[in-house]
């Protein structure tokens, strides 16, 4: 990582944490766990407080549903302590690919390498 990423990392919020939140997680965060992507979640001392520092981007849906739900206080264990119960139709949990490459393409899609030809319709020509 350059000079200038750091700098521009420290200020951004889309690059990782800002300044201000590595500070206060340094001064007032109690680490509580990590999941599966290298996210980090912290707490403070009295427990109210709850926040994650990203590995990489501050995209949301990479956050795990038990590490969601941990976050917004809807149970108060972190799946750490407290494995959430996996029902066997479920599948695992995959961050939103909307706006990237690997986002899905339907077969006619302009946006697939080979689009398929349309065949839904006739195109009009005047006699």
């Amino acid at each position: 990582m350059s000079f200038l990423d750091r700098i521009l990392s420290a200020v951004t919020w889309w690059n990782g944490a800002t300044l201000n939140t590595k500070l206060w997680t340094w001064r007032k965060g109690s680490k509580v766990g990590e999941d599966g992507l290298g996210n980090i979640f912290y707490t403070n001392a009295d427990k109210s407080r709850r926040w994650v520092i990203y590995n990489g981007e501050a995209e949301a849906s990479r956050i795990s549903p038990e590490w969601h739900g941990w976050l917004h206080h809807t149970w108060d264990a972190p799946p750490t302590e407290v494995p959430i119960a996996r029902k066997p139709w479920e599948k695992p949990h995959l961050p939103n690919l909307t706006g990237t490459d690997a986002a899905y393409a339907p077969a006619g899609s302009i946006r697939r390498a080979d689009p398929a030809p349309r065949t839904d319709y006739e195109a009009w020509t005047p006699d």
